[in-house]
This record gives structure tokens, sequence and C-alpha cells, in this order.
């Protein structure tokens, strides 16, 4: 296998780990020491432990969120990945009780790695749409 399509193994099983099955284990097998993520989602910190209490929050509240792979594109240590995450609100989150709705969350990630770890994560989510959803903002 290429490195290219090693890194782009690797992130796909990061989501699938993290997100899908929702084992924080995840960000210790996938997540270089020094990961930095410039984008942290919903107010997480910008390092492995704010991946991980992004992971736990998100299944916590959504215990089937998963994530749909729409694209997985590699150049070198750069991977780019385009998808839809979705679940069922069955728990608290961000101030909202469970509503029983299905809520979803598109977004594009950009991940760089390093000797098969992943160093850097940037992403661009939903996350008005998500709190629309969520009742939390206004349509």
């Amino acid at each position: 296998m290429s490195t290219t399509e090693s890194n782009k193994a690797v992130v796909r099983d990061f989501i699938d780990g993290l997100f899908t099955k929702g084992d924080p284990g995840a960000v210790d097998v996938y997540l270089a020491e020094d990961f930095i993520n410039h984008d942290p989602p919903f107010g997480v910190t910008p390092d492995r432990e704010g991946m991980r209490a992004a992971g736990d929050l998100m299944r916590s509240a959504f215990p089937d969120w998963h994530s749909e792979l729409h694209a997985l594109v590699a150049e070198g240590e750069i991977v780019v990945e385009r998808f839809t995450a979705a679940g069922t609100h069955e728990g608290e989150v961000m101030g909202v009780g469970p509503t029983g709705k299905t809520v979803s969350l598109p977004g594009i990630n950009i991940f760089r790695l390093r000797d098969g770890r992943i160093v850097e994560r940037w992403g661009c989510l939903d996350e008005l749409g998500f709190l629309r959803q969520l009742g939390v903002v206004p349509a």
C-alpha cells in the first residue's frame, strides 16, 4: 500500500473509530502526541483531549452518531475528507434536552499526517445548521 493510501486508511479508521464506533481510544491510536486542531468544534480544546471530548459529546447526545464518507482525497501527507455525520438526539447537548430528532452535520476536514499518525486538522463544519436543527438558533 502506498503512503497516500495508507494515510487515507488512517483518517478513515480514525473517524470510524472515534465517531461511528464511539471508541475514545482512537485518539491514542491515530493522533500524534503533538496533534493540533486548528478549528476545534463546539468549544473543545485544540489538542488530542479536545478531539476525545468532541467524540464523547457527540456519542453521549447521539448514541447512533455515524459519519457517511462522500469523498476522501489525498496527496502526500494531506488527506481531505468530505462527509455528513448524523444521529438521533437522545441525550442533552449544549443545554438542549433529547428531542428524538435525527440531526445531521455536513463538513470537510483536512488532515496532515506524519509517520502514519494525524498531526494537524483544519475543519469546516456546518455548526450553524447543526444548532438550528437543535433549536438553539432560530431558522
